[in-house]
Parts: structure tokens; C-alpha cells; sequence
């Protein structure tokens, strides 16, 4: 079995007015239906309103990420499935709850993690 990251960042997410109570029941849903089959590891979502903190080797630290990368935001779930057409099934349903199409990456295995 393998993890897979299921995530989408914020701008993705585009929700008429109105909507945004029926994009939360039915994200929890999915969510529940993975909890319930036993695939769910982890998720939730970035806080943007916490801003990161670069964290050094020796420890020292500064406010902000990588000053190259483009921002992490959005929200991600993490699911270990058998195969990838599984976890393609799910990105699907988890797309499809939240009204935005989903990036799909699979962890490498490190048996020592």
C-alpha cells in the first residue's frame, strides 16, 4: 500500500456565494467514507493566517518560507490506498465535494520513517 497526497491550493477553490455550507457536509462526507474504509491517514488545511517560519539547521529562524518557492496554502488530505487507480477514485470524490480539481502525488516508501 501506498500514501498519496491529495491537496489543491486556495485560489482552486472557487465557491458561489451560498454554496459554502453544501461544500462543507459533503467534503466531511468523503472524508468519514475514508475514515469508515479505513484509508484516511491525515488532512486538513494550511492556516494562512499564521505566516511560516524558515527554520535553519543550526536553529537560528526568519519569518517567511523559501523566498523562491510560490506559497503553500490550500487544504490536503493524505490517504493509503493499494493502488494509484484507487487513489485517483478518491481525488475524484474528494474533487467533486469540494468544487475544484485535485493534484494527485504519491509519498516515496522510506521504511525507516
Amino acid at each position: 500500500m501506498a500514501k498519496y497526497l491529495i491537496s489543491f491550493p486556495s485560489a482552486a477553490m472557487v465557491v458561489p456565494d451560498g454554496e459554502w455550507d453544501a461544500v462543507v457536509h459533503d467534503a466531511h462526507a468523503v472524508i468519514e467514507e475514508a475514515k469508515v474504509a479505513g484509508v484516511y491517514v491525515f488532512g486538513g488545511g494550511i492556516d494562512e493566517s499564521v505566516a511560516p517560519v524558515l527554520v535553519s539547521a543550526d536553529g537560528s529562524f526568519a519569518e517567511g518560507g523559501y523566498p523562491w518557492a510560490p506559497q503553500l496554502n490550500g487544504g490536503f488530505t493524505i490517504l493509503e490506498v493499494p493502488s494509484r487507480d484507487e487513489a485517483v477514485a478518491w481525488a475524484a470524490r474528494i474533487a467533486k465535494a469540494c468544487r475544484c480539481a485535485q493534484e494527485l502525488r504519491v509519498f516515496q516508501y522510506d521504511p525507516a520513517s
